[in-house]
């Protein structure tokens, strides 16, 4: 049955791809975003159907006209470079953000889901990552506006649930990767695929041996909206459970561009996840889901995707 959709951080990489699925699923879609991190050209097309854009600050009290269906709260400069940069947005954005939203939900009789994050396990002492396990994160490392920001997300989503009876859902978001991945925003892959392609050398942290699960993103939103259909209210991880260390990925990167480039080392940054693999057994259960695109795959369409991107 079509519903009516609010997504904040709708401009942003995964915002953008979710409404288009839900787009084409028949739903309608609001979408918010203050484009602090997110990129309209990501919507501009969504703009032809049944989809709304507002630029608004979700930090500040959010009004919607007429019945909301679902609240998908998405809003929250997500990689090392944006949180770095903008440390207390999104500490704000993570607090009240998250607070206007569920608030929203609240006031409709919507259903919430949260985007959270595998950042909530800080650089975890149990591996894989199951969601019933609380985390290792400093709260005061350059990293811990992020990783608090999403569990406080949490926490008040949570609170919303028992308290308000609110139909909440919490996905914990693994390493995600595909096309409309700002290609200078830190992360690994979108990083050594412009490196590789424009000769630069590959720059790897410490010695490479820290390991990351990469998901492309059309099978991260196929589980969120399992998810979001779903009758559970427990945080469930979605990512792949593949596993690889980052020196291998940048070497599979540099056979897949048939690049000269060279791998180079930096020192590691501080309160860096030594290790990151998500135990979906929750996702196979309670969803039936599982990622199916292989990195293979997944990794072509994205260097095709920054090829363009790159002319």
């Amino acid at each position: 049955m079509p519903a009516r959709i609010v997504i904040t951080g709708v401009a942003g990489f995964i915002g953008s791809h979710l409404a288009a699925h839900l787009l084409d699923q028949g739903h309608t879609v609001v979408g918010l975003d203050n484009l602090i991190t997110g990129n309209r050209d990501n919507v501009a097309q969504l703009l032809k159907r049944d989809f709304t854009f507002i630029n608004h600050d979700v930090t500040e009290h959010i009004s919607i006209d007429g019945n909301v269906d679902f609240v998908l709260h998405w809003a929250s400069p997500a990689s090392p470079v944006d949180y770095l940069k903008w440390p207390i947005p999104t500490l704000k954005v993570g607090a009240l953000g998250t607070h206007n939203a569920l608030g929203l939900a609240k006031a409709k009789g919507a259903t919430f889901v949260l985007a959270s994050t595998s950042e909530v396990y800080g650089d975890p002492l149990e591996h894989p990552q199951r969601e019933s396990y609380w985390g290792n994160v400093n709260p005061i490392g350059p990293r811990g506006v992020y990783d608090e920001a999403k569990r406080f997300a949490e926490a008040m989503t949570t609170a919303y649930h028992r308290y308000h009876g609110l139909n909440t859902k919490i996905v914990r978001i693994f390493n995600t990767y595909g096309p409309r991945m700002r290609l200078a925003d830190g992360r690994a892959i979108p990083t050594f695929v412009v490196q590789a392609l424009v000769g630069e050398d590959l720059t790897v942290f410490g010695r490479g041996g820290q390991t990351r699960s990469f998901c492309y993103v059309s099978d991260l939103v196929e589980g969120i909206v399992r998810l979001m259909e779903s009758d559970t209210n427990d945080p469930v991880n979605l990512g792949n459970p593949k596993e690889m260390t980052i020196i291998e990925l940048a070497k599979r990167i540099v056979a897949m561009t048939d690049s000269r480039s060279q791998i180079v080392y930096r020192p590691l940054p501080l309160d860096d996840p030594k290790v990151r693999q998500p135990d979906i057994a929750r996702a196979r259960k309670l969803l039936g889901w599982e990622p199916l695109v292989t990195l293979e795959d997944g990794l072509a369409r994205t260097i095709d995707y920054v090829k363009q991107e790159l002319a």
